[in-house]
């Protein structure tokens, strides 16, 4: 492997950022972060950004009294704050209002236009805004979308553009049982070949009374449909940044569970109508709830990376939602757990070995070591995430593993009562066992990692101030 592309989904500018969000940006950012210590900091491409145009941002726009421009400049960087603030180190933030972006969706449109791929009609059906998604009969839950139950869908009829979805989905099918793109979790994968077996119908990619969106190259009164036209960021942005067309195919799209359709049918639709190379690997991840209910404005419980970071630290926060559950299934977040791991796991595993172990090297005036093979030392701590991208929980359980062995070393040895020589002899080899996790975690707590890495390579280890401080 020359390259690796990974992505977040583009985030809906008439929201700010939330836990949610987090989750799906840390996956991306640790796995960037591994696959640069391995291919080089050049031959990683990590794409998120913002997703600005459709009938809910110019709703959210006029509600606040700004332009949807406006409404959108003043919203989207309130995520790069975010990422930063979590020192997720992202190569590009794409907005989809962006001149350039909008070329290369309308030029993507066009040809698939002129492959024979659209075709003009007329939609009838039920709208959910706040999905920005046209919804069946089968997805409706008691005549409204069942992600947003407080809001009733519109009815709308109105002279469309179609994609011949039926027509590829046939393509789509086999290409996935093929193995020619994957999807994970199995189980979603599963229902994704399930539902395109039960047949699915050509949909709409135009919008006729939605103005703040990208007009359809050839017919100026439409649109192009929010979703398509979003979905196309991904592409975009290896085409208008130099250099980066060599990085399409994606390798790996990370997305929320409930726009996995989107992305493992209707993206693919459009790139197979394009006649372009398909992303590698689609995973879908799932939702966090809060106490036990769902994460909702109404319900006054969303989370915010700021607040998790005021109480926990910024490699806390990373630590604490990428250890929360397998990657791939749903997960609860209580402030009493997180609390307690918190302090069992950082404050009185990783901080006190760090701690006790500077404080006896100090004693004897120890001087800082280096260690070899690092690069390969951390493929090895991460190789269940490199395999099936998932499974953050287990690659950490491995590195904590490492660091109670060093606690029970120092507890059965009874390091700090040894004589001189047999003291510096047992801190040499924690020393090394130290470096190893340090190494281990550098994808995961980048800048624990670093300061591990300061206080234990010299020129002498000294005591500092504790890496977790128990809440």
């Amino acid at each position: 492997m020359s390259k690796f592309y990974v992505t977040t989904p583009i985030y809906y500018v008439n929201d700010v950022p939330h836990v949610g969000h987090a989750y799906t940006t840390l996956a991306a950012d640790v796995i960037a972060r591994y696959y640069r210590l391995q291919l080089g900091k050049n031959n990683v491409f990590f794409l998120t950004g913002t997703d600005e145009h459709g009938q809910k941002v110019a709703q959210a726009a006029e509600e606040n009294k700004q332009t949807p421009k406006e409404y959108a400049d003043s919203v989207a960087p309130r995520f790069k704050e975010a990422w930063k603030s979590l020192k997720i180190y992202y190569d590009y933030f794409i907005r989809t209002t962006e001149k350039r972006h909008e070329a290369v969706a309308s030029q993507l449109l066009q040809k698939i236009r002129d492959n024979g791929y659209i075709v003009e009609g007329v939609y009838k059906g039920w709208y959910c805004v706040g999905c920005e998604k046209f919804l069946t009969k089968t997805e409706l839950v008691n005549g409204r979308c069942p992600l947003h139950i407080n809001k009733e869908p519109v009815y709308q009829e109105e002279r469309n553009y179609f994609l011949k979805l039926k027509e590829l989905s046939k393509v789509i099918l086999e290409k996935i049982k093929s193995g020619e793109y994957e999807i994970h979790p199995i189980s979603k994968k599963n229902e994704i070949l399930s539902r395109l077996e039960l047949g699915v119908e050509d949909i709409s990619i135009s919008r006729e009374g939605v103005s703040w969106g990208i007009p359809v190259p050839w017919d100026k009164n439409q649109t192009i449909y929010v979703w398509v036209e979003a979905l196309m960021n991904y592409y975009s942005a290896t085409q208008f940044l130099d250099g980066k067309k060599r990085f399409w195919p994606a390798d790996l799209h990370i997305v929320g569970k409930d726009i996995l359709w989107f992305h493992s049918v209707i993206w693919q639709a459009l790139l197979i109508a394009a006649d372009l190379p398909l992303p590698k690997h689609i995973f879908a991840h799932g939702f966090f709830t809060i106490d036990g209910q769902k994460m909702s404005k109404s319900l006054g419980n969303v989370i915010s990376p700021k607040e998790l970071i005021v109480r926990y630290g910024v490699d806390g926060t990373r630590y604490l939602l990428l250890s929360a559950v397998k990657f791939g299934s749903d997960g609860d977040i209580e402030y009493s757990k997180f609390d307690e791991k918190y302090n069992a796991d950082l404050a009185n595993g990783l901080g006190n070995l760090i701690a006790r172990t500077a404080k006896m090297a100090e004693s004897v005036n120890l001087p800082g070591r280096e260690l070899k093979d690092i690069s390969l030392n951390i493929g090895v701590a991460i190789q269940l995430v490199k395999s099936d991208v998932k499974e953050f929980t287990r690659a950490l359980d491995l590195i904590w593993k490492k660091i109670s062995k060093a606690d029970k070393f120092i507890n059965e040895n009874k390091v700090w009562a040894l004589e001189r020589n047999l003291k510096i002899s047992a801190l040499e080899k924690l020393t090394d066992d130290i470096l190893q996790i340090a190494a281990d975690l550098k994808p995961f707590l980048p800048e624990t990692a670093e300061k591990i890495e300061r206080q234990f390579k010299g020129p002498e280890i000294k005591s500092e101030n504790p890496l977790f401080p128990r809440l």
